[in-house]
Parts: structure tokens; sequence; C-alpha cells
């Protein structure tokens, strides 16, 4: 399946608030879009609140400029008693073309957690 033809958890047009000094989006930006995508699918299984533990082994790839498309997708890789580790990728298109390309994936551990925060089954 490419890309272009999966559903984004979110996509989000890069703007000139979410520079660093360079003119280039910041790394944090990204990471905050993608910890919401990875959140977004972790309450939609666990069907309530669930909070994130964990992210790794993120690389950046390359910079997102203003006006890039920046998609995020992502799915669940395991599935554990309270927890969930979810593949995120996101992706960059630059606003006139039609080619995306990979800027960053990491994953994401959640914990399903109960009204108190604590940690509960995440097939409750």
């Amino acid at each position: 399946m490419t890309v272009e033809s999966r559903v984004p958890a979110i996509r989000v047009t890069a703007m000139p608030a979410d520079c660093n000094a360079y003119g280039d989006i910041f790394g944090g930006w990204l990471v905050s879009l993608m910890d919401n995508a990875a959140g977004l699918i972790a309450a939609r299984r666990c069907r309530g609140r669930a909070a994130t533990i964990a992210i790794d082994g993120m690389k950046f790839l390359q910079p997102v400029k203003v006006g890039d498309e920046v998609s995020v997708y992502g799915e669940i890789e395991k599935i554990g008693r309270t927890s969930m580790t979810i593949n995120i990728e996101a992706w960059r298109r630059e606003r006139h073309r039609e080619q995306s390309s990979m800027v960053t994936h990491a994953k994401f551990t959640f914990v399903a957690v109960d009204g108190t925060g604590r940690a509960r089954p995440v097939d409750e």
C-alpha cells in the first residue's frame, strides 16, 4: 500500500508560527503532531483515556518547510495487557507537488488509564 492510499490520523499545513529561527519547522512541533495522532489511535483502541509513556527510535530524516502538507500515519504494532505500541510515520508534501517523502518515524508506547490516572487493561 502506498502512502498516498492510506488515511492519515492527522493532516495539517506547516505555518510560519511553527518555525525555528532558520525557517524550518520545529522538531518539537512535529513530535507533538505525532504524539497527538498516536493518542487518537490509542484512545480509539482502548475506548478511553491513554497516556504516552515512551517514544522510541525517532530520527529526523529531512526538514519540513513552511507551507508543506504534513500527514501523520499510524498503526498499532503490539497490544499488551495495559499498553499499546503504535508505529507512527510523518510525511511531508510540498504544497504544489504530488510526491510525498517521509520526514520521521517512531514507536510510541501508550498505557490505557482509568479516571484516576492508573493503568487499566486495554480490553477492559
